[in-house]
């Protein structure tokens, strides 16, 4: 099975979610909230830096927990657009 490319939108997507997780973190070293997810730091190091653009579900729901951030407040964020955004709704 091909995997159809990314839409811009999908990436831009991947990058906020990227930042809301590096937000959430906040000072905690990324290998303590790689171990506390079962995640491995390399793989947080590329979704905080949307070089993942859709992660597994699982690994951001294992993201989420480790964070203490719900998912239903994840995707809301997920789902307002920034300020300014050129993307279409």
């Amino acid at each position: 099975m091909v995997r159809p490319p990314l839409s811009p939108e999908d990436r831009e997507r991947g990058r906020r979610l990227g930042a809301l997780l590096r937000a959430a973190r906040g000072d905690r070293p990324p290998a303590e909230v790689a171990a506390a997810s079962g995640v491995s730091p390399e793989a947080l190091r590329k979704i905080e830096s949307g070089r993942v653009p859709t992660p597994a579900f699982f690994t951001v729901a294992a993201l989420a927990r480790a964070l203490d951030i719900p998912l239903d407040r994840l995707v809301a964020d997920l789902a307002e657009r920034p300020a300014g955004s050129a993307l279409s709704a």
